[in-house]
């Protein structure tokens, strides 16, 4: 009587009860959702036709347009492993993940058909390849589209279990070989449906991809909005003019953004926001968000915005900062200080804790730093075809994130910082998440990374680097001063380069080993 546990399912229930509702909105192209399942049928039928079988992997290289979508259901309902790929990476990243994942299959959309062209010779197992659009007359290319129309909405349907694996997620690879994250078909459902269960998003809501769709499957939002029967509104490119329009002209209530992607909207222009809708609901992870970026997120848009975390290796979600109604009481600064915190366990997760180097709980004091670790059914599978990488972080039975946190005595876990970014100064723990928070409350500052370089007295010290807002001022002996008077003097930083952009990974993730290298070191003239 037992069904497996799968995101598949939500789609059968959407088809059945939502097929003609509005499902996709790409530019010009609304599909209902009897459309959208019917072209999945038929990719799925094309793909039976190019030989994949179950277990076979097909790689994605595109940004967030319908095709995308398209793959997340196509490609498993088959049987078949998707490898969303990061489209922002480098030709030889993408030679490396496809051939690591024995990728059969490689779609590609038209941007980046030159890039693969680049390397084709070296990408020897793949099969086929297909443009996700025109392919512009170059050669080897099968277009999506035509092969799609060709092909009638008819495959054979396998059985799926629910410990198969779904998709292979590559990490982002800042200092070593991207690691390929297994994640099951029980995986992205207890996810899905945990998310479900704090977010209170229905039948008919609208939701804007401003997160990308490979980024840990869109944080599994490619399957929750369908599963509730909700309206996806494509964006391949964000900016925030764009935003804006959109959430007016489609009535969008909910996006997914990292922090750098808030802080964009939060400092946009009055002439670039122009008349904002309030109530737009806003989930937030992939790096922790300043306090003072929450409160611009509330204040000046009177958008709610919450934070969640979690790493591709969780499926990603272990934690959300879960409001509590005392919290309505609290000013909006306050408000925003909690609203910071990394938060408590999801319903579905499984167990979290904060544990010190011998593997004992912390005290829940708000101030002895540990590590996450979590168990539960969000937890990868493991690394793809690499068992020691697999065993390192999970060998003892716990997920272990490397991220470093405190326990506040109401259970909410508070990031502190990457355990590598943790500067030991003088002996003393400094948390850059921190010395950060306090810089983003200047009004001339727009972004701000702190990382510990070498000192001949302390060992190490903070260091800052600086984006401005634009035509905004400052000088380091300011922002050094600013900070002195709002911590103790000894995480203030010592010196200040101003930059015109922070590194980041795809995801918004400041890459600080690019900073510490000073490769990012440029002074604003």
């Amino acid at each position: 009587m037992e069904t497996p546990l799968t995101p598949l399912e939500f789609a059968r229930r959407t088809r059945k009860l939502y097929g003609d509702r509005e499902g996709v909105v790409d530019g010009d192209l609304r599909l209902s959702y009897e459309d959208f399942f019917d072209r999945c049928d038929r990719w799925s039928a094309a793909l039976q036709g190019m030989g994949v079988k179950e277990g076979d992997r097909v790689a994605y290289i595109a940004p967030n347009v319908h095709e995308q979508l398209e793959s997340f259901y196509a490609v498993p309902q088959i049987g078949a492993v998707l490898v969303p790929i990061n489209f922002r990476l480098t030709a030889e990243d993408f030679v490396y993940i496809t051939t690591h994942s024995g990728s059969k299959v490689l779609c590609v959309h038209p941007d980046y058909l030159a890039a693969i062209d680049g390397v084709r010779d070296q990408l020897k197992g793949v099969e086929h390849f297909v443009s996700l659009g025109s392919a512009g007359g170059r050669k080897g290319w099968t277009e999506y589209e035509p092969a799609l129309a060709a092909a009638k909405p008819v495959f054979t349907r396998p059985e799926i279990n629910e410990d198969d694996l779904l998709t292979i997620n590559y990490t982002s690879g800042t200092t070593a070989k991207p690691k390929g994250v297994m994640i099951t078909h029980r995986n992205a459902w207890a996810n899905a449906v945990g998310t479900l269960v704090h977010f209170h998003i229905t039948v008919g809501d609208r939701y804007l991809w401003t997160l990308p769709m490979f980024h840990a499957n869109g944080w599994t939002f490619v399957w929750i909005i369908t599963a509730v029967g909700g309206t996806h509104i494509c964006l391949p490119k964000v900016e925030p003019a764009r935003v804006f329009d959109l959430v007016r002209k489609e009535n969008v209530g909910w996006l997914c953004a990292a922090p750098t992607i808030l802080i964009g909207l939060a400092n946009a222009p009055a002439d670039v926001r122009g008349d904002v809708p309030k109530g737009v609901h806003v989930i937030t992870a992939g790096a922790a968000p300043a306090a003072a970026t929450i409160e611009r997120m509330e204040g000046d848009l009177g958008w709610e915005v919450t934070q969640v975390y979690g790493l591709t290796e969780t499926a990603p979600f272990i934690t959300i900062c879960e409001p509590r109604p005392e919290h309505k009481k609290l000013d909006t600064t306050e408000r925003g200080i909690i609203k910071a915190r990394t938060g408590v366990e999801l319903i579905t997760s499984g167990e979290l804790r904060v544990v010190d180097e011998a593997g004992k709980d912390v005290a829940a004091d708000g101030k002895t730093l540990g590590e996450i670790v979590a168990r539960g059914n969000v937890i990868m599978k493991g690394y793809y075809n690499d068992p020691e990488a697999t065993k390192k972080v999970m060998g003892d039975g716990w997920f272990h994130t490397g991220d470093a946190a405190v326990l506040h005595p109401d259970g909410y876990v508070e990031i502190r910082d990457r355990i590598k970014d943790v500067i030991i100064s003088g002996g003393e723990n400094i948390s850059s998440l921190e010395v950060e928070g306090v810089l983003l409350r200047h009004p001339a500052v727009q972004e701000a990374a702190i990382v510990g370089l070498p000192h001949e007295k302390w060992g190490e010290a903070p260091y800052a680097y600086v984006v401005l807002k634009p035509g905004a001022s400052a000088t380091d002996a300011e922002l050094i001063a600013f900070t002195r008077d709002r911590l103790a003097h000894f995480k203030a930083p010592h010196g200040v380069t101003f930059v015109p952009e922070l590194p980041k990974t795809a995801t918004g993730k400041i890459q600080k080993y690019v900073l510490r290298k000073g490769a990012a070191a440029v002074v604003r003239q």
